[in-house]
């Protein structure tokens, strides 16, 4: 007979095909249009639009991203960061591109860490659940929002993510507790937090710190927080990033690099790596996300005059 364990990772299977096949259809019938539709979204025209196979800048985004993100250092930030500075996928398009390109290295982290980990399977899949529902809700919102809105959105993301990982770079993050698992009060709590932790990732904020900050002040070991975090994330890009890949609000030469250099880069760092002193890399990011920030904030500003 199949354990709770068993059955989460075989609906997380279900999810990550489900997704797969939706969006390989959407890549089949990008391919199909004439070549002006294929470069044309809305009111933008970007290469990371058409479909086809990712180049290696994308790749090599996927890889590094995820591996760091696999040793401490969010992937979310980071991706949105290299985007903005180099104005490789358009700013409308970047909250779908995240959802949907690092699916499945976050689906390998999610596996790799409810494998391995100990935690309570009912306050896992309780937490799990409240994330999807967030992550739903929240996708059909965004994945409609116009340029300016995802500007300032994501704008206040990347502070947030920047305010999050200098609270981890100087220690201020709780220390947590013993309990492997949640209940009463905290339970509620760790599942109003869960459910918001979905609606926003649709904005690109990262579940990573969020989930460390709250789960080790409801007293949760630290260790026990990692299967919660990755197991939640990995459900919730397949739940909102079928409904950005519904609206075609995303870059699928872009999603296709994170995917496919993604995976490696979370295997390398979990299984050869393991431990890398990232304290300094750490401070850069919290550096290059500030600055994206307010650079998106201006563009959505110049929006406004525009």
């Amino acid at each position: 007979m199949f354990g709770l364990r068993t059955l989460l990772l075989l609906a997380l299977g279900g999810f990550g095909a489900v997704f797969s096949a939706l969006w390989g259809r959407d890549i089949a019938r990008k391919r199909a249009r004439p070549p002006l539709a294929q470069t044309t979204v809305g009111d933008e025209s970007d290469t990371s639009t058409r479909p086809g196979l990712p180049s290696l800048v994308q790749t090599a985004i996927g890889f590094v991203t995820n591996f760091f993100d696999t040793l401490g250092i969010g992937s979310y930030a980071t991706s949105t960061s290299i985007y903005k500075l180099f104005r490789l996928v358009p700013d409308r398009l970047i909250p779908g591109t995240l959802l949907v390109g690092h699916m499945w290295p976050t689906v390998a982290q999610a596996v790799i860490y409810i494998t391995i980990i100990e935690v309570e399977m009912t306050s896992l899949l309780l937490l799990i659940g409240a994330s999807i529902l967030g992550s739903w809700l929240g996708a059909g919102v965004v994945s409609a929002w116009p340029k300016r809105k995802i500007q300032i959105g994501m704008g206040l993301a990347l502070l947030g993510a920047a305010a999050l990982m200098l609270a981890k770079a100087l220690h201020l993050l709780p220390a947590g507790g013993d309990t492997l698992g949640l209940h009463g009060w905290r339970l509620a709590a760790g599942l109003i937090g869960n459910f918001t932790f979905g609606v926003l990732m649709n904005l690109g904020i990262g579940a990573y710190a969020p989930s460390l900050i709250l789960f080790g002040f409801l007293g949760m070991n630290l260790k026990a927080i990692f299967p919660v975090m990755m197991g939640s994330c990995a459900f919730i890009m397949p739940t909102s990033g079928i409904r950005f890949i519904g609206r075609g609000s995303y870059a699928s030469r872009a999603a296709l690099g994170l995917a496919l250099g993604g995976v490696p880069g979370v295997l390398l760092a979990a299984y050869v790596v393991k431990q890398l002193p990232i304290k300094y890399l750490l401070w850069l990011v919290i550096g290059v996300a500030t600055y994206s920030a307010l650079a998106m904030l201006h563009s959505a500003r110049r929006e406004r005059k525009n």
